[in-house]
């Protein structure tokens, strides 16, 4: 089968032309392994007992291969980690080790062996942009901060609402996105759900019960995108406050659910801190949750929460691999009053605002809450978008655009004419 070049390709090139290791992370199965593969002369797989079995007896002389070495899931025997650190002590010029791994776990720890000996690279789901083969595109977010919202062009070929979440409930997973019946790729993301709570979770932290643990998911698939308080969670989830705690950084650190912080700044009063709470994929929101794009169509709420992630899912893997890495945040003032759904914030102090809307044709009273913002902030605000299911693209206000959410990955009409 065709490799699907990844928006990471050059930059994990580019690094690992630098450095002498580089460690690549991300949800098991969003294609990792395949992309690594493509950058190494030698393989020691850890997912393979044999050969994780030899690399615990003798982790420094499992390093005597060719390199470009791929370590592929580090985490299955950390202990290699080690053996690693030392070479990279001894210098051994840039490429040596491409790591790969499904957890987060430790990269933080203050012990960790490759704490300033690894570039990290995170890598998520297959993006709309990657699909359609556009991978090399220059990326939406560094030209966003480049020049706010002309970077938002209207697309060559429009989606409706359907096909949009027809991309949604078959989310990025690559297995999922190449199978071309759905029955199959719903029985995919079933089994992969399934996998994630029981053998994934067991591996990283044994002894979880997995009933409780489907429901504490459940209880947060249905909640994506939103700012919902801890009790709220535990009430539909049953489970108390620690538990839920615990089920939340597991299933963080399994690359299942991510967390966008409150933005804040001192220019604003009366900001909530409470966080919002994404699915990593929308396929496995929907497999998890047992929904269909027209079942989704006919819920309002939980149409919303969809579109929503789906539209983070684009951006947080555009973020990951961009030039300008901005910071990823939603904004909402007490009692609500004050909602943008994601913010992305610039190296420099820029701000950019992206509200999601179910419609077609949004008006200007969907961008009061980015004008309000432009407002506040002045010359910081770089500029607003209200992203729709609609075919076009045309101003709301001074520096705000309703624009179709499509026109985050597809070629502009202009180029597609050319």
């Amino acid at each position: 089968m065709a490799y699907i070049e990844r928006m990471g390709d050059g930059l994990l090139s580019a690094l690992l032309g630098e450095f002498p290791a580089v460690l690549v992370v991300g949800p098991r199965a969003c294609g990792k392994t395949t992309t690594a593969l493509r950058h190494a002369r030698s393989v020691i797989r850890l997912d393979r007992e044999s050969e994780a079995v030899a690399v615990r007896a003798d982790p420094d002389g499992a390093l005597d291969m060719p390199r470009p070495l791929l370590i592929d899931e580090w985490q299955l025997a950390p202990t290699i980690l080690g053996a690693v650190k030392r070479v990279v002590d001894d210098r051994p010029g840039p490429g040596a080790f491409v790591i790969t791994g499904s957890v987060r776990a430790d990269m933080t720890a203050q012990g960790w062996p490759l704490t300033g000996r690894a570039l990290r690279l995170v890598m998520y789901g297959l993006t709309e942009r990657e699909i359609e083969g556009r991978a090399a595109a220059p990326s939406i977010i560094d030209r966003i901060g480049a020049v706010g919202v002309d970077a938002l062009t209207a697309p060559a070929v429009a989606l409706t609402l359907d096909g949009y979440l027809q991309r949604a409930v078959r989310g990025g997973f690559p297995d999922a996105v190449i199978t071309s019946s759905e029955t199959m790729r719903r029985r995919w993301l079933t089994a992969y759900v399934e996998q994630l709570l029981r053998r994934d979770v067991d591996m990283a932290d044994p002894g979880r019960d997995p009933v409780r643990l489907d429901r504490y998911l459940r209880a947060i698939c249905a909640n994506s995108a939103g700012v919902v308080a801890d009790s709220a969670i535990l009430e539909s989830a049953g489970v108390n406050r620690e538990t839920a705690s615990s089920y939340g950084r597991l299933l963080t650190n399994l690359f299942a659910i991510e967390e966008v912080p409150a933005w804040w700044t001192n220019r604003l009063k009366r900001l909530v801190q409470l966080r919002k709470r994404y699915v990593v994929d929308t396929g496995v929101l929907a497999a998890v949750l047992g929904v269909t794009a027209r079942s989704i169509r006919a819920h309002g709420d939980l149409l919303g929460r969809v579109l929503d992630t789906f539209v983070m899912a684009q951006l947080r893997a555009e973020a990951a691999v961009s030039e300008a890495q901005p910071g990823i945040f939603h904004l909402r003032t007490q009692e609500g009053r004050h909602e943008i759904d994601i913010l992305l914030e610039f190296g420099g102090g820029e701000v950019f605002g992206i509200e999601v809307k179910a419609s077609g044709a949004p008006g200007r009273r969907d961008a009061v809450h980015l004008e309000w913002l432009r407002d506040q902030l002045g010359g910081a605000f770089i500029g607003g978008a209200v992203l729709h299911t609609g075919p076009r693209l045309y101003p709301l206000a001074d520096r705000i655009v309703a624009a179709p959410m499509s026109s985050l990955w597809s070629a502009p009409q202009d180029s597609a004419a050319g």
